[in-house]
C-alpha cells in the first residue's frame, strides 16, 4: 500500500507550502511522496519579499534551487498554465528533473514510474484552441500552453515503462530490452485542465461558473486511452483563468470494455495553496490524501456502491433519439421562432443498427443497412471473375488483380518501375504511404489527407518500440543512444566481397552508425529551446569520440543529417545524424566534389554561407546537412514544391566508396547472427572512446 499526498497550485509559496506538507505528514503520513499538481511557481518569476531593515530577501524559487530550502518528503511538481521561470528550465536542462532535493519536475508530457511501480503521468500547460491545433511542435516550458504534439509524445511515454526525460533509466543496453510497456494504462493522472464529459452522469454540484462550457474535449481521448485509476486538477474547470480553482470529488466510475476490465477511476479537483475563496465564499479544499496498491492492468477491483455511469464510454444520451420530431424549434433573427428542420440521423443509438421500421432491401433484414449487407457482397449464382476466370469472388474482390495488391506498408502497391521519391524504394509502396512522407491518401482530386498519426510502435527509432532492433544498438548516453543502422553502407561479413575486404575491416562491425536522440523530436531543429541544449551538446560530444575512433583505423567521418518536418507537423520521423567512416586515402576534397557534383546532377544547391544559411533558416524549413573531413560544413536548404530524395547522402557516399549497389538499404541487409556480431565487435573496439 502507497500512501500518496496531492496538494494544489502553490503560486510561489513555496516555503510555506512545504511546512504544511511537513505537518500534515508528520500528522497522519507517514506519506511515500508528494504531488503538486497545477502551478507551482506560480505567474511571476520573483516572488520576493522585505525583510524588517527594508533590503530585499531571496525569493522561494531561488532559495530551493540553491537547497536552502527543502522538501520534507519526495516531491513531484508540474508546469501549471503559467511559463516556467528561466533559473527553472535552465536547472531542469542540466539536471534532467531534480530542481532540489527531493523536488523533481516532471516533463510536460512525462511518465513516471515509481520504485513501488506505481505509472505517474502528466499534461502540463492550459489549453488554447488555436495554439493546440497549429502548433508544429510540442511547445517547452517557456510557453504556457499545451498542443497537440504534446498529448502525442503522452501517449508514446505512456507505452514505456519510465520516461525517456529520466536518461538513468537508459544507461544500460539491458535495462533497454525491458523497457517497453504492454499497457497504456497509469495509476495517476496529473493535468491542469478538466475533460470536457467528466461532468455527465455525474449529481456532484458545480459551483456558478463564469460560462457554461467545461473542460477540454481532448483530454476526453487521453483519459479514455491512459484509463487513470485516480485523475487529479488545478484549474478551474471552465478555464478561465480569473476564476480561482475549486474542490470537486467527483462520483467514481468503471471501465468495464476494451482492456478497462473493471478498472475504476476517480476525478478530484483541488483548490489553490492560500488561494482566494471560490465565487461562493467558501474554502477550498487544497490537498488530498489517499492510498493505492500498485495493481497489474489486469487486476480486477469491486464496484463502488456510489459508482455513475463511465462518461467517457456512456456517450449515447449526447445523441438526438431518432423518434424525436423531425422539426424543433429556432430563433430566426427576422422571423423569429420558426420551425427549423433537423438532419433525420441514420442511426439511432449510435450502436451501428438501423432505425425501427427499416429493411434492407437485397434480403429484408432489419439487423443492418444495405451497404454492410451479406448478400450483397456475394456474386449472383453462376458469377464467374473476368480476371481469373474464377467462380466465388466479384472483380472488386479478386487477389489476381492488382488493384487489390498490397505494398510493404499496408497501402495499395504500385505498377512496376514506380519509385517513391520520397525515400527512394522501387515498386513497394506509393509516395502517400510512404512513412518518410507520413500521410494518408485523401479523397479525389489529388488531395491529400491528414497526417496519419505515428505512434511509438511505428517509430523506426523510438526506444519505446517494441519491435525496434535493440541488438544493434552499441552506446547509450545521458540524451542520445548509438545505433548500427540495417544495411549499412560498409559491406561486412557474407556482403564483403574480395575488392570490398580491405575497407570493411578498418573498422570493427563496418562503422557506419547512428546518433539519435532518445526522446522522440522528428528533426533536432524542432527540439524546444529550453531542452535543445544537452541533447545537441550530446550529440557533438558523440560526434568527437566517433571521429578520434575512426582515426585509428584509418579512416575519418562523415556526418550528414537530414531535417525535414513532414506536413502539418506530423511526427514521421525521429531525428538523428548518420555517420559514416571514410578512408584517409579520400581527400577532403573529393568528397566535397562528390557531394557538390552529385547534387548539381539532381538540381541541389549548396549554400555559399552554410552557418548563416542555417541560422536564418531556423524553424523556417527543412534541410539538409553535411560535414566533411577536417570539419567544413555543406547546408542545402529545402524549399517547398521541389523534392528532396531522402537517400541523397547514401547515394553520394556509396558512389565514393566504390559500392553503387548499396544504395537500397533493404538490399543490405544481414541476418540477426551476422548484425549482433557486427554490434558486438564494434561494441568492443568503440568502448574505451565512448563518452
Amino acid at each position: 500500500m502507497v500512501k500518496v499526498l496531492v496538494v494544489g497550485s502553490a503560486n510561489g509559496y513555496i516555503k510555506d507550502l512545504f511546512a504544511k506538507i511537513e505537518t500534515i505528514d508528520h500528522k497522519h503520513g507517514k506519506f511515500d511522496f508528494a504531488l503538486c499538481v497545477g502551478d507551482f511557481f506560480g505567474g511571476l518569476k520573483d516572488t520576493g519579499v522585505v525583510d524588517d531593515t527594508g533590503a530585499a530577501g531571496e525569493d522561494d524559487i531561488s532559495q530551493m534551487l540553491e537547497g536552502k530550502i527543502e522538501a520534507p518528503i519526495e516531491c513531484y511538481i508540474m508546469q501549471g498554465e503559467n511559463p516556467l521561470p528561466d533559473p527553472v528550465i535552465q536547472k531542469f536542462a542540466k539536471t534532467g528533473g531534480e530542481l532540489a532535493k527531493n523536488v523533481f519536475l516532471i516533463s510536460k508530457s512525462g511518465l513516471v514510474t515509481t520504485a513501488s511501480g506505481l505509472r505517474i503521468a502528466c499534461l502540463g500547460g492550459a489549453f488554447e484552441s488555436s495554439i493546440f491545433s497549429t502548433s508544429e511542435v510540442a511547445p517547452g516550458f517557456a510557453s504556457p500552453f499545451f498542443s497537440m504534439q504534446t498529448i502525442d509524445k503522452l501517449l508514446s511515454n505512456s507505452l514505456t515503462k519510465s520516461t525517456a526525460s529520466s536518461s538513468t533509466d537508459y544507461k544500460s543496453l539491458a535495462s533497454i530490452q525491458s523497457s517497453s510497456s504492454s499497457s497504456q494504462l497509469v495509476d495517476i493522472l496529473m493535468t491542469n485542465v478538466w475533460p470536457a464529459c467528466i461532468t455527465d452522469f455525474s449529481s456532484t454540484p458545480l459551483p456558478p461558473l463564469s460560462s457554461s462550457r467545461i473542460g477540454v474535449p481532448p483530454l476526453d481521448d487521453l483519459c479514455r486511452r491512459l484509463k487513470p485509476r485516480y485523475h487529479f486538477v488545478a484549474g478551474a474547470p471552465n478555464g478561465n483563468r480569473e476564476q480561482p480553482p475549486i474542490f470537486l470529488e467527483r462520483e467514481p466510475f468503471v471501465w468495464d470494455e476494451g482492456n478497462g476490465n473493471g478498472r475504476v477511476s476517480r476525478f478530484i479537483s483541488l483548490g489553490a495553496f492560500n488561494g482566494p475563496p471560490s465565487v461562493e465564499g467558501k474554502k477550498q479544499r487544497w490537498f488530498y490524501a489517499f492510498s493505492i496498491t500498485p495493481e497489474a492492468a489486469s487486476a480486477v477491483t469491486p464496484k463502488p456502491t456510489n459508482a455513475s455511469k463511465n462518461p467517457f464510454t456512456e456517450a449515447g444520451h449526447r445523441k438526438r433519439p431518432f423518434q424525436e420530431t423531425q422539426m424543433s424549434q429556432g430563433e430566426n433573427f427576422i422571423f423569429g421562432n420558426v420551425k427549423q428542420p433537423v438532419k433525420r440521423s441514420r442511426i439511432d443509438n449510435g450502436d451501428g443498427k438501423p432505425p425501427p421500421g427499416y429493411k434492407c432491401r437485397r434480403c429484408e433484414s432489419t439487423e443492418h443497412f444495405i451497404n454492410n449487407c451479406p448478400e450483397r457482397q456475394k456474386p449472383p449464382e453462376g458469377y464467374v471473375c473476368r480476371i481469373c476466370n474464377t467462380p466465388g469472388h466479384l472483380v472488386r474482390d479478386c487477389p489476381s488483380s492488382s488493384q487489390n495488391a498490397v505494398g510493404d506498408t499496408g497501402g495499395r502497391k504500385p505498377k512496376a518501375g514506380y519509385v517513391c521519391r520520397a525515400c527512394g524504394n522501387e515498386g513497394g509502396h506509393y509516395l502517400d504511404d510512404c512513412p518518410n512522407v507520413n500521410q494518408r491518401g485523401g479523397g479525389g482530386g489529388g488531395k491529400r489527407g491528414l497526417p496519419k498519426e505515428i505512434g511509438p510502435d511505428e517509430c523506426w527509432f523510438c526506444l519505446s518500440n517494441p519491435n525496434l532492433a535493440k541488438h544493434l544498438i552499441v552506446s547509450i548516453g545521458e540524451e542520445c543512444y548509438v545505433t548500427l543502422p540495417k544495411g549499412q553502407i560498409i559491406p561486412t561479413q557474407s556482403a564483403a566481397s574480395d575488392t570490398s575486404k580491405t575497407l570493411s575491416s578498418k573498422v570493427p562491425g563496418g562503422g557506419h552508425v547512428l546518433i539519435v536522440p532518445i526522446t522522440h523530436y522528428p528533426t533536432y531543429n524542432s527540439i524546444p529551446p529550453d531542452l535543445a541544449p544537452p541533447i545537441v551538446q550530446e550529440t557533438e560530444t558523440y560526434k568527437h569520440s566517433l571521429g578520434r575512433f575512426y582515426a585509428k583505423h584509418g579512416c575519418h567521418p562523415v556526418f550528414f543529417e537530414i531535417s525535414r518536418l513532414s506536413p502539418r507537423g506530423a511526427k514521421g520521423v525521429h531525428a538523428h545524424v548518420q555517420c559514416v567512416p571514410i578512408p584517409q586515402s579520400i581527400s577532403m576534397e573529393e568528397v566535397e566534389e562528390a557531394f557538390l557534383s552529385e547534387g548539381r546532377a539532381q538540381g541541389i544547391l549548396f549554400e555559399g554561407d552554410a552557418e548563416r544559411a542555417l541560422s536564418m533558416n531556423a524553424g523556417a524549413g527543412g534541410y539538409f546537412k553535411v560535414e566533411i573531413p577536417g570539419g567544413k560544413m555543406m547546408v542545402h536548404l529545402m524549399r517547398p514544391g521541389i523534392p528532396f530524395g531522402i537517400q541523397f547522402g547514401r547515394q553520394v557516399l556509396t558512389n565514393l566508396l566504390g559500392f553503387p549497389s548499396r544504395l537500397d538499404w533493404k538490399a543490405c541487409t544481414l541476418s540477426e547472427d551476422e548484425d549482433r556480431a557486427d554490434a558486438e565487435a564494434f561494441k568492443n573496439a568503440f568502448g574505451p572512446f565512448a563518452p
